[in-house]
């Protein structure tokens, strides 16, 4: 079972085509793994070994991103209907500390040269903690 789960805010009125929004939700998680190893410090403790990429032993009290290294962890979508709505995740996100990677696409194959707001992720959490930012959301 996982200690921990990382959120995927999906913008559900923009109609994304699936591999779009596959594309979206990648970036979205990418970049929230990337927010937290800074945030943490532990850009530099990244070592890839033939079975994937892992964390480092750092003695370092362990951490929902090091149990994400280590254990996985569940990714859960869900949407929202709006940019509105997805910028007051982030936003209740930041209030609470916890970061949130918005993505903006360029525009280039879906939104017609405009760059649009299309997801977000949080980076990995306790789940009660989760909960309280996205718990009233429903499963994408």
């Amino acid at each position: 079972m996982y200690r921990s789960k990382m959120m995927i805010v999906m913008r559900r009125d923009l109609k994304m085509r699936k591999g779009k929004i596959a594309a979206q939700a990648g970036h979205a998680a990418i970049e929230a793994i990337l927010m937290a190893l800074h945030k943490e410090g532990r850009c530099e403790d990244i070592i890839s070994t033939s079975e994937g990429m892992c964390l480092a032993e750092s003695g370092k009290t362990e951490t929902p991103l090091s149990e994400w290294f280590s254990y996985g962890c569940a990714k859960i979508c869900v949407y929202v209907d709006s940019e509105e709505e997805l910028m007051a995740i982030a936003a209740k996100a930041e209030e609470k500390g916890v970061l949130a990677a918005v993505i903006t696409d360029a525009g280039m194959t879906e939104f017609h040269g405009v760059p649009t707001k299309t997801c977000l992720a949080l980076e990995p959490l306790p789940s009660n903690i989760a909960d309280e930012i996205t718990g009233g959301l429903p499963l994408y």
